[in-house]
């Protein structure tokens, strides 16, 4: 579809430079590439028009589609601040967890050693 859209400049560029030739009158062979040119920029130009009034939220004005882009953006931020959150606490609960270890893995060493 990108290309669709950057193709339609170099097309119409084509037409322009077949309608302004300086080549005295115009010849049959350079009204055909004219009309041929002419049709294939207007096909490409119906083309991307029908992408364009397709696209999911192309019904929406410019205020409401900038409106749904700033609700997108609060809620990836709460999104990432609540992965932040969870992340942290994961790792509270690993660091205490390990710690744990550690001291459970301390009493069996001190017990071990002691004599009976």
């Amino acid at each position: 579809m990108t290309s669709l859209y950057e193709s339609l400049l170099l097309k119409l560029a084509n037409v322009v430079e077949l309608a302004t030739q300086d080549q005295g009158p115009f010849t049959p062979q350079a009204k055909q590439a004219l009309v041929r040119s002419t049709k294939d920029f207007k096909d490409s130009v119906k083309e991307a028009h029908e992408y364009a009034t397709t696209l999911p939220g192309g019904e929406l004005s410019v205020e409401e589609q900038d409106d749904v882009i700033d609700m997108l953006e609060k809620l990836k931020e709460r999104k990432r601040r609540q992965l932040a959150d969870f992340a942290e606490r994961v790792d509270s609960i690993s660091t205490s967890a390990a710690n744990s270890q550690a001291d459970v893995k301390m009493e069996v060493d001190s017990n071990a050693s002691t004599p009976a």
